[in-house]
């Protein structure tokens, strides 16, 4: 699998679709790892050259010592399209990789062209509940969060009528290293990006879910007020809005590409 160095560690990646066309770059959740994205692969990978990667923590990619924060994932996205000599690229982000996407936008916008931000927030609020969810990680592993996590990410009605692909989310989950799901939750926890969301000047999307427990839609409503000319979608779907409504998502994110 291909690697590309970043300050103290190693991304996985991977390219999916024609070598010459324009590059999109996906970012994935906490606890997820690049095969997130699979629902939209078919539609995007017929148009653009998506480069996935793993985050940070997650994957196949390197688990280096936390705490992390936003800053320091951002700059490892950077780092990759650095290694592949990519200057230019859209990008598109969920949860964190929304947190990741709000810091490019707004301190590295002339590597960005394009910029979705999907069921995502600038500030967490009150730590407690991230303290709390570490703490249950520290003494139980994966396997003491993963239920709480997936009753937030999707709808009770999506559970119980598509369990394949709630499977699929929960062995991505158990199969996150403990320690990078930690450091990445501390990430989330401190960050606030509010008063830097104005700076953010390239064409945004923000897509938010209607049930939404984690991230609910006032979190995007907030992003697009505050970004200039940003677009807003509301999915019937709660946090991965990309997997609950597939459709939707793939034909709002592949019209704003392509607009």
């Amino acid at each position: 699998m291909p690697h590309a160095d970043v300050p103290g560690g190693r991304l996985h990646y991977r390219f999916d679709g024609p070598d010459e066309a324009p590059v999109v770059l996906m970012s994935n959740s906490l606890g997820t790892d690049l095969g997130m994205w699979e629902p939209q692969m078919s539609a995007l990978a017929a148009r653009y050259r998506v480069l996935r990667y793993d985050s940070r923590g997650h994957g196949q990619s390197s688990v280096t010592p936390g705490p992390y924060d936003v800053a320091q994932l951002a700059r490892d996205a950077l780092a990759l399209l650095d290694a592949l000599a990519l200057d230019r690229v859209m990008f598109c982000g969920l949860s964190l990789g929304g947190m990741v996407g709000q810091w490019l936008g707004a301190n590295a916008s002339p590597r960005i062209s394009r910029l979705a931000l999907c069921n995502t927030t600038a500030y967490m609020g009150a730590p407690e509940a991230y303290n709390a969810r570490i703490d249950a990680v520290v003494k139980g592993g994966m396997e003491a969060v993963v239920d709480a996590v997936i009753a937030r990410w999707y709808t009770p009605a999506f559970i119980a009528r598509a369990p394949d692909a709630v499977a699929n989310t929960r062995r991505m989950l158990l199969a996150t290293p403990a320690a990078g799901y930690i450091a990445c939750c501390a990430a989330v926890r401190d960050m606030d990006q509010r008063a830097t969301a104005t700076r953010i000047a390239v064409p945004t999307l923000l897509i938010a879910g209607t049930d939404d427990l984690a991230t609910p839609p006032a979190a995007a409503r907030f992003l697009a007020e505050k970004i200039a000319g940003a677009r807003y979608v509301e999915l019937a779907a709660a946090h991965l809005s990309n997997v609950e409504a597939q459709a939707d998502f793939t034909r709002a994110l592949t019209e704003f590409l392509a607009s």
